[in-house]
């Protein structure tokens, strides 16, 4: 079946957002921008290392979407617009992307280097917009690149730095924040924290997000899914002993949290930390910790010209963290908290202006926004 080339945009459209995560699955029905549910799933990490790989959960995910479709009365056929939270791919720029079949295909064959259960919406969106014939977009996939140059550069010619972080939240919570201030976000400095399965810290300024950690990458704080930065000889011992495949799940599905106590939960090892166990205590406050250096580290990008630092995600819920990183923060610029996030609105809201006409849709370039300088062979 042919997609429709014209979209013709009638007032209660049903958008249905879809956004997996490392430990979740979120979905969310609008009629325009009417919220009409939101519901999320957890998945601990045993249940999600079932599968050898993030594709290999497409056919689960999307049954948790139909699911929930379902226990709220919605049938899919009734569904106007799929959107869908991205990665993997090539990386772009900010924006509504039209999802297409190469746009699809890239996100499968994780074009862009990484692999992030992200991807998983742009897959369901596709999938489902094609098979229903509805129009379909993502929004600010994981692996939008705003980086200076700077900021990619390593010790090892031609081999680079990659932007990949929670773009979606970030820049949602950036420009809110922006917004209660008074001021255009494109004239403010941030630090922004994601914070849940997966934690990214970047810093935002005149628009862009110049430096950020590599979440899925091996890069920044160690999370409840992901290993973190790793001593280079320490990193290349275990990779030795264990192999590369074992070490590209931990940086997406089975560190942190997940290889200290079999878990993706916080709220368990919160508890196991509540009642005294050291081990918990320790890596819980290690977590924080580093959190806290690498806010430090996007300081310095900014050279101390912050304007705020904001802390979102599912995480934020746990005081103890929020109180961590103003202890160790605090003298750096004001913190200001945005418990959860607002992907889903941002989702839908952007998408929206594509189906009334007030802004056009990307187009995916099949190509990255960075790959190499001209002195690279």
């Amino acid at each position: 079946m042919q997609r429709k080339n014209k979209i013709e945009y009638n007032e209660g459209m049903k958008l249905l957002i879809i956004n997996p995560g490392s430990t979740s699955t979120k979905i969310s029905v609008f009629e325009d921008e009417k919220n009409v549910f939101t519901e999320s799933v957890f998945h601990d990490a045993p249940e999600l290392l079932k599968y050898e790989t993030t594709n290999d959960q497409l056919p689960f995910r999307t049954e948790v979407t139909l699911s929930l479709l379902k226990k709220h009365g919605i049938k899919i056929e009734d569904i106007d617009c799929f959107v869908g939270r991205g990665g993997c791919a090539y990386s772009q720029s900010e924006g509504v992307m039209d999802i297409d079949e190469r746009l699809y295909e890239d996100t499968k064959d994780d074009k862009g280097g990484s692999d992030h259960p992200a991807k998983l919406g742009v897959m369901m969106a596709y999938v489902l917009g094609t098979k229903y014939n509805k129009p379909m977009y993502t929004l600010n996939p994981t692996n939008v690149d705003e980086f200076q140059d700077i900021a990619r550069i390593t010790g090892i010619k031609e081999v680079y730095r990659r932007a990949q972080s929670h773009v979606l939240n970030q820049k949602g919570i950036a420009r809110l924040h922006a917004k209660k201030i008074g001021r255009p976000y494109e004239e403010c400095s941030f630090i922004v924290c994601h914070i849940d399965g997966g934690i990214t810290i970047a810093a935002h300024t005149e628009g862009r997000m110049i430096d950020g950690t590599e979440g899925a990458g091996g890069d920044g704080p160690f999370t409840p899914t992901r290993l973190g930065s790793i001593p280079l000889l320490e990193f290349a011992r275990f990779v030795e002993n264990h192999g590369m495949k074992e070490v590209e799940a931990m940086c997406s599905r089975s560190g942190g949290f997940v290889s200290h106590f079999g878990t993706s939960d916080a709220n368990k090892v919160h508890a196991l930390m509540e009642n005294g166990d050291e081990h918990a205590t320790l890596v819980w406050n290690a977590m924080i910790y580093q959190i806290a250096k690498s806010v430090g580290s996007m300081a310095a990008v900014l050279k101390g010209k912050v304007d705020a630092i904001l802390l979102t995600g599912g995480l934020v819920r746990f005081s103890d963290i929020v109180d961590g990183i103003k202890e160790h923060c605090s003298f750096i610029a004001p913190i200001y908290v945005y418990k959860g996030e607002v992907e889903q609105e941002e989702l839908c809201y952007e998408a929206l202006k594509v189906l009334r006409g007030e802004k056009k849709a990307n187009k995916y370039t099949g190509s990255p926004v960075f790959s190499r300088f001209s002195w690279d062979h």
